[in-house]
């Protein structure tokens, strides 16, 4: 990682731009939640939030795919929900 400084601007709505080099480097897409901290009066803190995995619900998953045919169920279009929930945003996730 590199570790020189960035400067930003900060535009009338208090949004920032994160460089894409940082975005790419940290894993940071659309959609990408933050806790924000404020650190004493220089400045601010932001921490990734992870998206949570389906790792509760795999066991679940596994018997929807082993009975698909027998509940008429298309194997790919279980396929695409679970890729549309890994996208969406997850969690009690202030968004402003």
């Amino acid at each position: 990682m590199k570790k020189y400084p960035k400067i930003v601007q900060c535009d009338k709505r208090g949004q920032i731009v994160i460089p894409k080099d940082l975005r790419n480097e940290l894993g940071i897409e659309e959609g990408t939640g933050f806790w924000m901290y404020a650190i004493t009066d220089e400045g601010i803190l932001l921490k990734k939030v992870e998206n949570p995995e389906l790792g509760e619900h795999t066991d679940m998953l596994h018997e929807l795919n082993d009975k698909a045919d027998k509940i008429d169920l298309s194997r790919e279009n279980l396929g695409q929900s679970i890729e549309e929930y890994k996208k969406k945003r997850q969690g009690n996730l202030d968004v402003i």
